[in-house]
Parts: structure tokens; sequence; C-alpha cells
């Protein structure tokens, strides 16, 4: 059960209007590593947990804190976006380059789809995809996809604190860039804490670890022109897990045979040194036909 809280989990307000920045804010609400994208991947990671407790009760309060910000991001869009031209909404700003200027690039869609406030979309006005979230079922490949997207999102979140001077706008973002702080922390003491209680090792998934060919699982191939590659702690050493030996082997050899396709299916017409069907083998197509029939 969900209930809504009218209050904003932090202010959103901006000193004024300004379109063009309600656009660039977009990304943080509907762009792959926005808002929206966190608060659904947490929302079903936790959904999805089959660890009742500490883990899955983490995982659903910060996926619904996500779902406050994004709320918080809309705000803040529609606020930017009042008092802005309604022209706009008629494709005026081509023949007016006085509103143009004024204007300033705001998303027509923004007032002609969403009446003045945000949309489910990033800066280019791209819809969000629900493919963009992760809940794999297994915490430890999750999370650290976890650290990943709250990392892309602080990162963004600071290019756009720095592209703006409204004080209100960069209030609300301070809010953001410590919640991202403690968000990158949590999944990264959160990844700690399932090594520790034995739920996980470094390796995700914990599994099959005797049965991968040996040889190959810890070896780093010099595969570029690059010549440092070796320098790193990847190519030398123990590795994370304490049980590996790192290597750098260079410009190996491929191992192996040539890569070339079959034949094709003669009756799905592919240019082959074999043009003509062979009736007596009808390939793919024959055989589900007569499956079908």
């Amino acid at each position: 059960m969900f209930r809504h809280t009218q209050r904003l989990q932090f202010e959103a307000k901006p000193d004024q209007p300004d379109p063009l920045y309600a656009k660039k804010l977009q990304e943080l609400v509907g762009g792959a590593w926005g808002e929206m994208t966190v608060a659904m991947q947490y929302m079903f990671q936790g959904w999805n947990c089959r660890a009742p407790g500490k883990y899955k009760d983490m995982i659903l309060d910060i996926g619904t804190e996500e779902l406050g910000h994004v709320e918080m991001l809309a705000t803040m869009i529609a606020r930017l976006l009042e008092g802005a031209p309604s022209e706009t909404t008629a494709g005026m700003v081509d023949n007016d380059p006085v509103l143009g200027a004024i204007v300033g690039g705001m998303d027509p869609q923004q007032a002609i789809v969403g009446g003045g406030g945000a949309l489910p979309v990033d800066s280019d006005g791209t819809p969000w995809n629900g493919k963009y979230i992760v809940a794999s079922g297994n915490l430890l490949a999750d999370f650290r996809v976890n650290v990943a997207a709250e990392s892309q999102g602080r990162l963004q979140t600071a290019r756009l604190y720095r592209m703006t001077d409204d004080p209100g706008v960069k209030e609300m973002l301070k809010f953001n860039l410590a919640r991202d702080t403690m968000h990158q922390l949590q999944w990264l003491s959160a990844i700690e804490q399932l090594q520790e209680d034995g739920l996980e090792g470094t390796i995700a998934p914990n599994a099959l670890l005797d049965e991968e060919n040996q040889q190959h699982n810890s070896t780093l191939w010099g595969l570029s022109d690059g010549t440092t590659a070796d320098q790193g702690k990847w190519a030398s050493g123990t590795a994370p897990d304490g049980q590996h030996e790192f290597s750098y082997l260079d410009q190996p050899d491929p191992l192996g045979d040539l890569a070339s396709a079959p034949p094709p299916d003669p009756y799905l017409y592919a240019t082959s040194e074999t043009t003509a069907p062979n009736t007596e083998d009808r390939g793919i197509v024959g055989k589900v036909k007569d499956k079908l029939s």
C-alpha cells in the first residue's frame, strides 16, 4: 500500500521561470539515469527480493524516497515553466526571433502535451523506457548496478547544478546531490553487508566458479594499440576475491576457428554460393510449414 503526502520531500521553488532549464531538468526525470529509473528499479528489486528482512526493507525505503524525488523535479519543472509564453505551443518561435529569445528553446511538448508541466521524457523528449531498469533477483548484481545508477545520476545533477544561477534551483539540487552521495555509500555498504552475511561473494553470481574455464578467469588480454594496460592492479597481483592471481597476456592469438555461419535455409533466399532451393531439403521454413499444416 502507498500513501501520498502532499508536502514535498524538499523544497522545489525557483526564483525565476526558466523554460530552457526546465527542458534540461527533464533529464533527471525521464533520462536513462533519472529518478524515474532508480525509483522503478528499486521498487521492482524490493518487490522481487527473496530475502525478507533488512535487505527488502532497505530497498523499498530508498525506492519510495526516489518516487518523492520524481515529484520534486516535476514540481520544479512546472514552476520553471510558469509564465512561459503560450504562443510557443503554436510553433511561433520560428517566426518571431524576439519570442524565441524569450523562450530560449523550451520543449513545446511541455506545453502542448504536459499543459505546462513535466513529462516522463528525457531532455531530448525521448520517452522514459522500462528497459532502463535492472531487477535481476541477485542482490549483489543489482546493488552494483545501483551504485552505477547513483553515480551517473549524481554526475548529471552536478552538471546541471553548474548550468544555473537560480538560487532556488540550486538549493534543491544541493539536496539531490547529498542524497545521491548517501545512496552511493548505502549501496556500497549493502554490498559489503551481503558478503559479511555470507549471502554473496565477490563474483556475481557466486556459482559455477569451479566449472568455469580456469585458464581464462584472471588474465587481462591486451587487444589494443595501447601499451600501459598492464600497469594497473587489474593486470598483476592478487584479485579482489583473494583467490585469483591477475596476469597480462599481450596480443593473444585467437582460440577459435573461422567465424562462418552455416549454409542458409534455401527458402530464406539469402545470397550464397548455392542459390537454387533444394527441393529435397526444404530447410527451416519448410519444416515449420509442415508442422503447422
